[in-house]
């Protein structure tokens, strides 16, 4: 019988064809982790910057960072283009809707506090506080092309031009000054100054000392030799309070009304199973925490950071906000205790 060299010129066959890999399909590819991108608030973007280089250096992995309104972001989050953005206002009705249309549902997780500043340049010697009343007269629909002078908004101020800054109308910040200021989100003067960066408000009401402009209170705490903070009377004066300046602790304590708000993360909650996101979003809210102060921003409580990443880990979808957009003088750690 002629089997062994059957056998034999068989596995040489065998071993020429493993030999000859050109001829072989080439494996298929290995699927690494997805990049890690963020977009969303100017507001929010200070914390994020600082949270993403301590996680690259920490781990290895590169986070790109990117800034735009806050209404733009929560659009390329309901559409599924973005999986983590930052918020400086809670998701509205009409962006709900949107999420829903796209069947994307999301994980809201506030991170920390923010006192909106209300800044002017240092030459403004003569503002030294101003009241809710007064910063709508400046600011609500019917000023425009009205009131143009620091004249007219108290006797003794210079019959010279008012020039205003602000957010633009995409973002989450002049959302959130129109509806405690005004009364109504979205509405205010056009005849302002705007943009969707903080740092080109910054520069504006610096280099103008008839200026006044709002921020994002990590900006200001980053240029208090180009600005000066204008402390607000809420018009409620049972307390004695009088007007008062964001600081930690008068925003942490809420008697910084109505300017103190809270900001936030929004997570894709598909995305969310993904362990780089996981491990993100995981140092963000324990790691990260320093970096809130170190911006300039105001960190919850202990227990609050403990709820709300349960809330991540248990993929808890919707808003602790109802739907509502800008909550004014709304507490997240009472929030989190009712829901």
């Amino acid at each position: 019988m002629h089997t062994l060299p059957f056998i034999l010129a068989t596995l040489g066959l065998f071993a020429c064809s493993q030999q000859s890999p050109s001829n072989a399909p080439p494996p298929p590819p290995t699927e690494g982790p997805k990049p890690i991108v963020i977009g969303g608030s100017s507001t929010v973007f200070p914390i994020t910057e600082a949270v993403a280089k301590a996680f690259q250096f920490a781990h290895n992995r590169h986070v790109s960072t990117s800034v735009s309104g806050t209404s733009t972001a929560l659009k390329k989050l309901c559409e599924g283009d973005l999986a983590i953005i930052g918020a400086s206002r809670p998701i509205n009705q009409a962006e709900l809707a949107q999420c829903e249309e796209h069947g994307v549902s999301y994980i809201e997780l506030p991170i920390a506090y923010d006192g909106i500043a209300v800044v002017v340049n240092p030459e403004a010697r003569w503002v030294d506080k101003l009241s809710v009343a007064e910063l709508k007269t400046m600011w609500e629909p019917a000023a425009q092309d009205k009131i143009m002078k620091w004249s007219q908004m108290r006797t003794g101020w210079p019959d010279e031009d008012l020039r205003l800054f602000g957010p633009s109308a995409d973002s989450g910040t002049y959302d959130y000054f129109t509806k405690a200021i005004v009364g109504e989100e979205h509405s205010s003067r056009s005849d302002y100054i705007n943009s969707e960066n903080h740092a080109v408000l910054v520069a504006g009401v610096s280099a103008d000392r008839l200026a006044l402009g709002f921020v994002g209170l990590a900006y200001f705490k980053k240029n208090t030799d180009k600005l000066r903070i204008v402390p607000i009377d809420d018009g409620n004066d049972a307390d004695g309070a009088g007007a008062i300046a964001p600081t930690s602790l008068s925003v942490a304590d809420g008697s910084y009304q109505p300017l103190t708000r809270p900001l936030f993360l929004y997570v894709n909650a598909e995305a969310a199973a993904r362990p780089e996101v996981q491990n993100f979003i995981h140092f963000y809210l324990n790691e990260g925490r320093p970096a809130i102060s170190n911006v300039g921003y105001i960190r919850l409580s202990d227990a609050a950071y403990k709820t709300i990443q349960a809330r991540f880990d248990q993929r808890t979808t919707g808003t602790l906000f109802g739907g509502e957009g800008s909550r004014v003088g709304a507490s997240v750690e009472d929030l989190l205790t009712t829901k």
